[in-house]
C-alpha cells in the first residue's frame, strides 16, 4: 500500500465501530505502517494517527506495542494459513499444492511485512512470541493429514521449516542482493522457488516408491 493509503485512513471521519471492527481498523493501519516503514514505526501514537482514532482507543485494545505486534503477527499468519488451506482444498495434487503453498508463503513474507516483523522480534529478544508459528504449522499439517495419500507429518514439518527459513531470507534480503548483483529484483525468489520445487518433486517421487 502507498502513503495515500495511510492518509485515507487517518483523514476519514471517525465512526462508532464494533470491538471487532475497531481492532481490525487498528491492525490494518499497523500493517500499512509495517509494510511501508518497518517494525520500528509501530508506536501506538503513530498507529492511532494512521487509523484516524485517539491514542486512548489503541491503548484500550492493545495496551502495549508488544501486544500490538503479537496481534499483527497473528493476523498475518492466520491469513497465510487460510490461503494455504484454501489451496489445499482445491487440489488433490500434492506436488501442485506444495508448489502453490510455497509461492503463497513467499508472497506473504515479501508483501505483508511478515519477514521484517519476525526479524525484528528475533533481534529485540522477543522471538518467544513467534510460538504462534508453531500452531499455524500444526494447523496446516492437520489439514493435510485428513487427505488421502498425504505426506507423513514429520516430512511436512521439515518441508515447512525449510520453506519458512528460505522465505524469511528472501523476504528480508532477496530483492536487495539480487539488484546488488545486477540481477532482476525477483531473481533470488525465482531461484529459491525453483530449488524448493525440485525438492518437492524429489520428495513426492520418493513417497510414490514407498
Amino acid at each position: 500500500m502507498t502513503k495515500m493509503s495511510i492518509d485515507a485512513i487517518s483523514s476519514s471521519p471517525r465512526q462508532r465501530r464494533s470491538p471487532e471492527a475497531a481492532r481490525e481498523n487498528i491492525l490494518n493501519a499497523a500493517q500499512i505502517l509495517l509494510v511501508e516503514q518497518g517494525p520500528q514505526t509501530l508506536k501506538l501514537v503513530e498507529v492511532a494517527r494512521a487509523a484516524g482514532i485517539s491514542n486512548a482507543t489503541v491503548l484500550h485494545y492493545f495496551g502495549t506495542v508488544a501486544e500490538l505486534q503479537t496481534a499483527l503477527m497473528t493476523k498475518m499468519i492466520e491469513k497465510l494459513v487460510a490461503d494455504i488451506i484454501e489451496i489445499s482444498a482445491r487440489t488433490e495434487d500434492h506436488g501442485q499444492m506444495a508448489g502453490e503453498s510455497t509461492a503463497a508463503l513467499f508472497d506473504a513474507f515479501e508483501a505483508r511485512g511478515v519477514a521484517r516483523l519476525a526479524a525484528w522480534l528475533e533481534l529485540t529478544g522477543e522471538s518467544r512470541r513467534l510460538t504462534l508459528v508453531r500452531e499455524a504449522v500444526r494447523t496446516v499439517i492437520a489439514t493435510r493429514a485428513d487427505q488421502p495419500s498425504g505426506a507423513p507429518p514429520e516430512i511436512l514439518e521439515d518441508f515447512i521449516l525449510t520453506n519458512i527459513s528460505i522465505a524469511l531470507g528472501v523476504g528480508l534480503f532477496g530483492a536487495t542482493l539480487s539488484m546488488l548483483l545486477d540481477k532482476p529484483q525477483t531473481r533470488a525468489r525465482d531461484l529459491a522457488l525453483a530449488l524448493l520445487q525440485g525438492r518437492i518433486t524429489e520428495t513426492m517421487a520418493g513417497l510414490g516408491r514407498e
